[in-house]
């Protein structure tokens, strides 16, 4: 492998682990196994049958619960504590054996990447379950099922054009990382001023002239 491609399997390992670890695994290890790509010595790990059962099986637990209203955002909750290392150590073992220096480089902006996207991710999903309507999720997990088989795809084949999609996928998240924040404050001042018995549902809206005009009334 060129240095380009070393870069692109870095950052894509590390980008597709903060969306769906298991998947990512999974498809390296896969590719790996049957030959259709020659895996760095670190990650030849991952063609190991029991780890490609382990993350074939928590990819299809993944699968249904990443698609569950609230049940997501749990699940991404708990997972911060799994792919963000994950990420960073998947990071590291791309770059193969060369110094200590290049692989603690390679660990931390790895581990960054993989924070960020998960961070993306998880913010995404919050807003999403405002919606009262499942279908959202579902278009949403499936996207980014895809996304992650396909960014991976392009970071082995055709490098270039990853870490080109890669910059653009940053600038993005860059600038909507504030704006999901901002997003998911109301969310939970919403919810605590609910718990608080706070918020207090306005008067109903009515179209009937006579009560409009008893309002109007009253005002005056």
């Amino acid at each position: 492998m060129d240095t380009v491609q070393i870069i692109a399997l870095t950052m894509g390992v590390a980008w597709a682990s903060g969306i769906n670890l298991y998947a990512a695994i999974f498809m390296l290890g896969f590719l790996g196994s049957t030959g259709h790509i020659v895996l760095p010595p670190d990650l030849e790990v991952l063609t190991d049958p029991l780890v490609m059962m382990a993350a074939g099986l928590m990819y299809c637990v993944e699968f249904f619960a990443d698609k569950t209203p609230g049940v997501d955002s749990l699940w991404d909750s708990v997972h911060t504590f799994i792919r963000i290392p994950a990420g960073a150590i998947l990071a590291m073992g791309a770059v193969g054996d060369t110094s200590p220096a290049i692989e603690l480089v390679a660990f931390l902006v790895g581990g960054t990447l993989a924070a960020t996207t998960h961070a993306t991710k998880t913010g995404s999903r919050i807003l999403i379950n405002t919606s009262p309507e499942p279908v959202s999720n579902w278009a949403a997990s499936i996207a980014e099922d895809i996304g992650v088989i396909a960014g991976l795809w392009a970071a082995l084949y055709y490098p270039w054009l990853f870490l080109l999609a890669l910059f653009i996928f940053i600038i993005l998240m860059i600038w909507m990382l504030p704006k999901l924040w901002q997003g998911i404050k109301r969310v939970f001042g919403y919810v605590r001023d609910v718990f608080k018995g706070k918020f207090k549902p306005g008067p109903p809206v009515t179209n009937n002239p006579a009560t409009q005009e008893n309002n109007l009334k009253q005002n005056d």
